[in-house]
C-alpha cells in the first residue's frame, strides 16, 4: 500500500511534468505514465491532492504562458502555436473560459475601449461610477479626499482604454441604482466585467442574494457546489469590481459578524442596516427584491 509521502512525491514529480511539456499538451495517459500509474489512478490521485483534474492544471499552465506571450506583443497566431495549442479558436476558448474574456480583449487591456467616469454623492458617501457602452465597469465608495486616486487607479486597471469624465451619463445611472423606488421593478442593469471564470461564477451568485438577506461565505460555496472552498470564495467575493450592485457586502462570516469590506466594514454595516429596513414586509412598503438590480451578460 502506498503511502502519504509516496502519493505526493508521484504529484510532485507529475507537476514538474506538465511544466516542462506542457507546450506539447501532453495526453492524460503521458503524464500518468510518467509517474507508473493507470490513467484512473492518477486522475483520482491528482484531483485529491491539488484540488482539479491534471486537464485543468494543464489549462492553467498553457494560459499563464500565453498571457506572458502576448504581454510580449506576440500576434495571436504566433501565440497559439508556442503554447502548443491546434488553431487560434482553442486559444480564445481557453481565454474566455478561464480569463471570462478573449485573447484580444486581454492583449489590448482594454484598447479601443470608451469609458465614462462620475463622482456621485450616495446614502454611503461618495461613489467614482464608470460605464461603457457595453455596461456598468465600476462602482467604488470614498471619501471625497481620496476620489482622484480613485479615478487613477480605475484607470490603471483599464490600461488600453480611452477615458472621459460624464457626470450628466453617469448621474442617471447612480440615480437608479441608490435613489428610484422603482428601480428593482425596471429593467434590469447591463453590467461589463473582467475577471477569471470563477470570480464571474462567485458574482453571478451574488446577484441571487435577495435584499435583506444574508449569506456566509460557506454558504455560498454550497451555492456554488464548491463546498470547502469558502477560502476561494471570499478572494473573489474581495475582487468585486461593482460594489453595492453586485451584493458583496450581504455575505458575512460564519458566526455572523459583518467581517471585512473592500469600502470599509462601517459602511457594510451601513448597507445592511438599510436594506434591512428596505425589505419588504419591514414596514409594508419595502420595494420588491424578487428581481435582481443588475444583471450579467
Amino acid at each position: 500500500m502506498r503511502g502519504p509521502s509516496e502519493d505526493y512525491s508521484r504529484i510532485e514529480k507529475a507537476i514538474l511534468f506538465l511544466g516542462e511539456n506542457f507546450r506539447s499538451q501532453p495526453s492524460l495517459e503521458e503524464v500518468a505514465r510518467s509517474v507508473n500509474l493507470s490513467e484512473y489512478h492518477f486522475q483520482r490521485l491528482f484531483r485529491r491532492w491539488a484540488g482539479i483534474s491534471p486537464k485543468r492544471f494543464l489549462q492553467f499552465l498553457t494560459i499563464e504562458y500565453s498571457k506572458g506571450l502576448l504581454e510580449e506583443s506576440k500576434n495571436l497566431l504566433d501565440v497559439t502555436y508556442e503554447a502548443g495549442l491546434s488553431s487560434p479558436g482553442r486559444l480564445h476558448d481557453l481565454f474566455v473560459a478561464i480569463e471570462a474574456m478573449t485573447p484580444g480583449e486581454y492583449k489590448s487591456r482594454g484598447g479601443g475601449l470608451r469609458i465614462t467616469y462620475g463622482i456621485h454623492p450616495t446614502p454611503f458617501g461618495p461613489c467614482l461610477l464608470a460605464t461603457t457602452e457595453r455596461g456598468i465597469c465600476g462602482l467604488s465608495f470614498h471619501r471625497r479626499e481620496d476620489c482622484g486616486r480613485a479615478v487613477k487607479n480605475l484607470k490603471s486597471q483599464w490600461p488600453g482604454a480611452t477615458f472621459s469624465e460624464g457626470p450628466a451619463l453617469t448621474g442617471p445611472l447612480v440615480n437608479r441604482i441608490f435613489h428610484s423606488a422603482r428601480a428593482a421593478a425596471g429593467r434590469p442593469l447591463n453590467l461589463f466585467l473582467k475577471g477569471t471564470n470563477f470570480q464571474i461564477k462567485v458574482w453571478q451568485a451574488l446577484l441571487k442574494i435577495p435584499t435583506g438577506a444574508v449569506v456566509s461565505y460557506e454558504d455560498l460555496a454550497v451555492l456554488l457546489r464548491r463546498p470547502g472552498s469558502a477560502r476561494a470564495v471570499g478572494s473573489a467575493v474581495a475582487r468585486n469590481p461593482v460594489a453595492f450592485i453586485i451584493p458583496c457586502h450581504r455575505v458575512i462570516q460564519k458566526f455572523g459578524a459583518a467581517g471585512d469590506y473592500r469600502w470599509g466594514s462601517a459602511r457594510k454595516k451601513a448597507i445592511l442596516a438599510w436594506e434591512a429596513a428596505r425589505r419588504p414586509g419591514a414596514d409594508g412598503n419595502g420595494a420588491d427584491s424578487s428581481r435582481p438590480l443588475a444583471a450579467l451578460p
